[in-house]
């Protein structure tokens, strides 16, 4: 019997071929004391080789492009922080050789990191990632990372870091599989992003042999070990009727009785907007502004930069839907002029519409720039403020559109569970929700979206989320209003179903999951999605959940 293990399926399709595993992490350096004549030499190599690996990944993200690019410049930012390089200076001074400094200073920020927050915490790989760069350099080492092969191959690694992510050649990794990392992690993002099929959180995955051959299904999570021939090619057939049946797919989203159900998709930028309108997305349906701010954290951009970036986004779907949110700072997207420093918890802290309102400047130069923006054009623009918790929340972004001359409708992410319970209350101040399932789960479970340990928390099929998204769909609907899906949730094209039955009025994703949600959308008649709504709710877990809902889509 074939032996079969379960992660947690991040990227859809399938990839079948040899492990090859990820370059090893960069060794301890030795802990050796330098003479006094040699501490400015090696301050000086220290300054080169963070220099060189900022300049690398900044590189990086401009040949990557989208949300991979901000993710690989925030890295060159860590790189740089003033706070490490002084750290780093002083151990130096005192007798440690440039490559031991690096490492020790990384380890006490990464300590700091790790008693800061789940949000914090999270960033905690990226952090290594840097740190192995640096010290690998100077160490005149190989850079730890994907590894070289003039063949396809399954990658397999403990944890990707984005600078490998962004940089993945399809054409040669078929997939990838790691044993850390969660389904909203940047790794799973990006991946989703590149089009390659992942599993991210399994178990064991790093004992696979190196050259073992492995079959990959990127929507259930399952890998096979040495597959079968039969099997084998029984999945293969199967992913290619599914990319036949995607090619076929085209036009709005809708069940196969007819009911409509807009595809939008979740952008960063401009750049990501090409790809949307390649797989046929109906409109954006988030449109994730910092990435604008993360460019410079030290100041925010102008209102021209600003307008600019929006009427680029807005032009691109004439008569179309675009709903843009607000920045959306702080936890994991500090930025210097706007975010505390010394929050305890920042995932609980000051962030998102709390950081825009304890800085309103900040929020009426980005509504004035929206609102000149759609100046003239067809578009149904649509701007909504995360983290909003009740209400009051929601009456103060929309009296700050109404203060910037922002004739667009006003709409509250539902991101906490507060919101979800109070979905009426928050309807009578704005136009629509927008469901943001990732930060749903985390705040609803406790389970941080970035830690592969608790990553079965964050499973958006648990009976409890779906609870949540139901009385959301069922407030909006008594409101007469639109509630839309715009997490990583959205993209499982068996759930989309399940969505759609439970009341959602859209659903956005990335791209390259538009093509799978469509065509799985098509399958089935509203009164299919609704069985298959209640079944999953009626189970205990979230497995038991995508178990109802598949028996009751698949007949079975």
């Amino acid at each position: 019997m074939e032996t079969t293990l379960r992660g947690v399926g991040v990227s859809h399709g399938v990839a079948i071929g040899e492990v090859r595993h990820m370059g090893t992490a960069v060794l301890e350096p030795p802990a050796k004391q330098i003479p006094a004549e040699d501490v400015e030499r090696e301050k000086g190599r220290a300054r080169q080789a963070v220099e060189a690996v900022a300049a690398d990944l900044t590189a990086r993200g401009n040949l990557a492009g989208g949300e991979a690019q901000a993710v690989l410049e925030a890295q060159a930012l860590m790189a740089q922080d003033p706070e490490l390089r002084a750290d780093v200076e002083r151990r130096i001074s005192v007798g440690s050789t440039a490559e031991r400094a690096v490492y020790d200073a990384f380890a006490t920020y990464r300590d700091l990191l790790a008693g800061a927050g789940e949000y914090l915490a999270g960033r905690i790989a990226d952090l290594d990632d840097v740190r192995n760069r640096i010290v690998a350099r100077l160490l005149g080492v190989p850079m730890p990372g994907v590894p070289d092969s003039e063949q396809p191959y399954v990658l397999i690694a403990r944890d990707l870091a984005p600078a490998d992510t962004a940089l993945l050649d399809p054409s040669l990794v078929l997939g990838f599989v790691t044993e850390e990392g969660g389904p909203t992690s940047h790794s799973a993002i990006l991946a989703r992003a590149l089009g390659v099929p992942a599993v991210v959180a399994l178990r064991g995955a790093t004992e696979l042999a190196e050259g073992m051959v492995i079959a990959v299904d990127g929507s259930s999570g399952e890998v096979f070990p040495e597959p079968s021939t039969e099997h084998a090619e029984r999945m293969r057939a199967s992913a290619a009727k599914r990319r036949a049946e995607m090619a076929a797919s085209a036009g709005p989203g809708a069940t196969s009785d007819g009911h409509k159900v807009p595809l939008l998709a979740n952008i960063g930028g401009p750049e990501d907007v090409p790809a949307a309108v390649e797989a046929g997305a109906e409109g954006v349906g988030l449109f994730r502004t910092e990435f604008l701010f993360l460019d410079d954290s030290a100041t925010a951009p102008s209102e021209e930069k600003q307008l600019q970036a929006y009427r680029s986004v807005l032009e691109a779907f004439p008569e179309g839907r675009v709903v843009v949110r607000v920045l959306d700072a702080g936890a994991d997207k500090p930025l210097d002029f706007l975010t505390p420093g010394d929050e305890p918890n920042p995932a609980l802290g000051v962030r998102g519409l709390r950081t825009l309102l304890e800085h309103p400047e900040v929020l009426h130069t980005q509504l004035s720039a929206l609102a000149r923006a759609s100046e003239g054009l067809p578009v149904h623009l649509e701007v909504m403020a995360p983290m909003v918790a009740d209400r009051t929340d929601a009456k103060a972004f929309a009296d700050a559109c109404r203060a910037a001359g922002l004739h667009a409708k006003a709409g509250a992410m539902v991101e906490i569970p507060s919101a979800a319970l109070r979905a009426r209350s928050i309807l009578q101040e704005v136009e629509f929700l927008s469901l943001g399932t990732n930060d749903l789960a985390q705040y609803t479970f406790a389970a941080d979206r970035q830690v592969g340990a608790v990553s079965q928390w964050q499973d958006p099929w648990h009976p409890a989320l779906l609870d949540l998204v139901a009385l959301s769909a069922e407030a909006a609907r008594a409101e007469s209003k639109s509630c839309g899906v715009c997490g990583e949730a959205a993209s499982d094209p068996l759930l989309a179903c399940v969505l759609t039955g439970l009341g959602v009025t859209s659903l956005s994703m990335t791209a390259a999951s538009l093509p799978y949600v469509r065509t799985t959308l098509a399958t089935y008649t509203l009164a299919q999605c609704e069985r298959a709504a209640a079944a999953a709710r009626a189970a205990d877990t979230a497995s038991e959940a995508r178990g109802a809902a598949h028996a009751v889509l698949s007949g079975e």
